[in-house]
């Protein structure tokens, strides 16, 4: 997590394109700070779950929800209908 913060931060403090606009906010009189907020989340992987297999063009696609899908999907709150249990997914 370190090392990508401090390589997030070594990108902007080299951009040549953000230090001529904060230099032309300066030029007009005023003073420039930056505040950038950052989510970044890890998720272990499961050794555990399918790949997701590739469509071929030429076949009906198949929707396929691995755990991480529904964590995502929960934490949205949104929930499934489970056609071939009748129960709530998520």
């Amino acid at each position: 997590m370190k090392e990508l913060g401090e390589a997030i931060n070594d990108s902007l403090s080299d951009s040549e394109q953000i230090a001529d606009v904060i230099g032309k906010i300066k030029g007009e009189g005023y003073d420039v700070f930056l505040v950038l907020e950052a989510t970044v989340g890890f998720n272990k992987r499961n050794e555990h779950e399918e790949e997701p297999t590739p469509v071929l063009a030429n076949s009906e696609p198949e929707f396929k929800l691995n755990a991480q899908d529904l964590r995502f999907l929960k934490s949205l709150r949104i929930s499934l209908d489970d056609p071939t249990s009748k129960r709530r997914v998520a």
